[in-house]
C-alpha cells in the first residue's frame, strides 16, 4: 500500500506541475530542447555534446537547466518544463509504474568496478564504518528511490542489513557537506565531486565504496521524454541521440580528459582542483533493454514497483 500511495502521489505531483508549469511554452513542433540535469558527472556526455558543438552543428538548440533533486525530472518532464531529462533508471521506472508515458531517449554514465566515484561518507568522528553500523542511523540520500538510495539498500540487504531500520532523508548532492558538519544527519551517499570535497574538508570519511558490488555496465542516468513530444519530434531525437553517442566517443580518448573536465566544471559550477580529483562514470549513450530489465529486477527486490513494465516499449529505437 506505501508502494502505491508513492506512485499515486508521483503522478499527481506530475499533474500538478503541470498546471504550474503553463507559462512555459509547447515544444512539439520545435527543435529548442530545455534538458534537466543534477550535480553528477554521469551527465558529461550533454555537457561535452553542449561544448563540443555537436548540437549546434545538428542544429539543435538544447538549454541545459540544473535540477536540484533528481527525484522531480518525470514530474517536470511530464510538466512540459523540460523536454529531455536525466533521471536515474529507478527514478524513471517509478514514474512508468505510476502512469507516466515517458520513453528512454538516450543514456548516460554507466556503472563499473573500478569506479571509486560515489559511495558512503559518513560524518567525521561519528565512527561509522561497517553496514550493521547503520542501523537507526540518519543517512542523506540525493532523491528518494534514485539510483544512490536503491544500490545503497541493495547492498545492507546484501550485508544482512534490514534497510528499513535505516532512517534516509533526502538531501541534494550540495547540501551533503553542510548536513555532516552540521551534524543533522550521520552520513550520506554521495558522489564526486562532492564527495572529494567532503573529504578534502575533512566533514567526513569514505567508509565503504559500496558500488563496486554492482554488475558491470548498467546506466546510472537515463536520458528521458515524453513519448507523444518524442514521436512528434522524432528527427530531434535522432539527432539528440547522435550528438550524445559522439560526445561519448571523444569522452573514451584520454587526450581529451582536460576537455571533458572543463565541460563538466562549467555546468557543476565546481572549482578545477575538486574537478581534478573526481572520477568521471564511463559513458552509455546507447541503453538496451537488458540494462533497464536489470533495474527491474533490483527494484521488484525492493517491493518498489507494482507492476512488471514491458521494457521493450520504454526505448526509442
Amino acid at each position: 500500500m506505501k508502494n502505491i500511495t508513492m506512485n499515486r502521489r508521483a503522478v499527481i505531483s506530475a499533474l500538478g506541475a503541470a498546471s504550474a508549469a503553463a507559462a512555459f511554452p509547447a515544444w512539439s513542433q520545435s527543435e529548442k530542447i530545455v534538458f534537466g540535469y543534477t550535480a553528477v558527472t554521469d551527465f558529461a556526455s550533454v555537457f561535452v555534446a553542449a561544448e563540443q558543438g555537436y548540437f549546434t552543428k545538428r542544429k539543435l538548440d538544447v538549454e541545459l537547466k540544473f535540477i536540484p533533486l533528481n527525484s522531480t525530472i518525470p514530474a517536470a518532464i511530464q510538466a512540459d518544463s523540460l523536454q529531455i531529462g536525466g533521471p536515474t533508471p529507478s527514478v524513471y521506472l517509478q514514474s512508468v509504474d505510476g502512469g507516466l508515458d515517458h520513453v528512454v531517449v538516450a543514456g548516460g554514465g554507466v556503472t563499473s568496478k573500478t569506479n571509486t566515484g560515489f559511495g558512503f561518507v559518513a560524518r567525521a568522528g561519528s565512527g561509522i564504518r561497517t553496514p550493521q553500523d547503520c542501523i537507526g542511523k540518519k543517512i542523506g540520500v540525493p532523491g528518494l528511490g534514485a539510483f544512490l538510495h536503491v544500490t545503497f539498500r541493495a547492498w545492507l540487504k546484501q550485508n544482512g542489513v534490514d534497510y528499513k531500520k535505516v532512517n534516509f532523508v533526502e538531501a541534494s548532492f550540495p547540501q551533503h557537506g553542510d548536513l555532516l558538519r552540521g551534524g543533522s544527519i550521520d552520513a550520506v551517499v554521495t558522489a564526486d565531486p562532492f564527495m572529494s570535497r567532503i573529504v578534502d574538508s575533512g566533514a567526513g570519511y569514505v567508509a565503504s565504496y559500496y558500488s563496486t558490488f554492482l554488475e558491470q555496465g548498467n546506466p546510472t542516468i537515463i536520458y528521458t521524454a515524453k513519448r507523444e513530444w518524442a514521436q512528434k519530434n522524432a528527427a530531434t531525437v535522432k539527432s539528440f541521440k547522435e550528438a550524445v553517442q559522439e560526445a561519448a566517443a571523444f569522452m573514451t580518448q584520454a587526450k581529451n580528459d582536460a576537455a571533458v573536465r572543463t565541460a563538466i566544471g562549467k555546468y557543476i559550477k565546481l572549482p578545477p582542483e575538486i574537478l581534478a580529483k573526481a572520477q568521471i562514470s564511463p559513458p552509455g549513450p546507447v541503453v538496451t533493454e537488458k540494462q533497464l530489465n536489470y533495474w527491474v529486477g533490483l527494484m521488484k527486490e525492493q517491493g518498489m514497483l507494482q507492476t512488471v513494465p514491458k521494457v521493450t516499449t520504454l526505448i526509442v529505437k
